[in-house]
This record gives structure tokens, sequence and C-alpha cells, in this order.
């Protein structure tokens, strides 16, 4: 699918983007099952539930080894540090970042915002 593209949802008022980076453990099991984890029939139903409740419209993770980037697509009204306090204290957030953990280069009891790294645009071109 890399190389045919990936159809994005249209949303009917203006938003802004987050881009985040992570690096998981290089061991191609763990990645793996890292993949595995988020995928459809092993994704824990509670976490995307908390995601939508913050105000988040779309989020998409890509993978190129065992590097992460992360695409956050919001309301412009969005306010990153407080929808991700209130997505912390989420049913089942303590134990799925417990969860991915596992697989994830980062400190031990790291928050989700504390081991995805926002990552600051340096090119930009549109359509006029």
């Amino acid at each position: 699918m890399r190389n045919t593209g990936y159809k994005q949802k249209e949303f009917t008022g203006p938003t802004k983007r987050y881009c985040q980076t992570l690096d998981l453990k290089d061991d191609p099991e763990l990645i793996r099952r890292y993949i595995e984890t988020h995928d459809e029939s092993h994704f824990w139903p509670e976490i995307g539930v908390g995601i939508r409740s913050v105000g988040i419209l779309e989020m998409e993770i890509y993978n190129v080894g065992n590097r992460l980037f992360m695409i956050v697509e919001t309301p412009v009204d969005f306010d990153w540090d407080e929808a991700f306090a209130r997505l912390a204290k989420m049913p089942r957030q303590e134990e799925w970042e417990t969860h991915v953990a596992l697989f994830q280069k980062a400190a031990s009891g790291a928050s989700s915002s504390e081991k995805w790294q926002l990552m600051d645009r340096i090119f930009h071109v549109s359509r006029p």
C-alpha cells in the first residue's frame, strides 16, 4: 500500500496536524508484535474511544525498521497538553502504556506524551 498512498478523511472545517516519532527496541520479533498489537483484531477498543473523546479526529502510525512516525489530526482549537493529560486518565490507558512499553525504547513508566517526541515541520508545499 505504501507505494499507492493512503486515502485521507476529509473534514468540514480547518484542522491542524501534529507529527511525532518514537523508536522501538531493535528486535524484529518485538517490532512484529508491536505492529500486531495495533491491528484491528488486537487493538484495545477503549484506547480508540479515549483518543476520540479528547478531540483527536484522526491518528495514524507508520513504521520503517524500528522507527515509528505518528500523525495526529485535530480541530484548530485543540489543546495538546490538556488533551493528553485527560487521555492519561482514560480507562485502560495506563495499562495500555505499560503494555506497549515492552516494545518501545523509552524510560520505564513514561507517559505517551513523554515517549512520543513532537517533531518540527521543516518543509511544506501545498497547492495554491
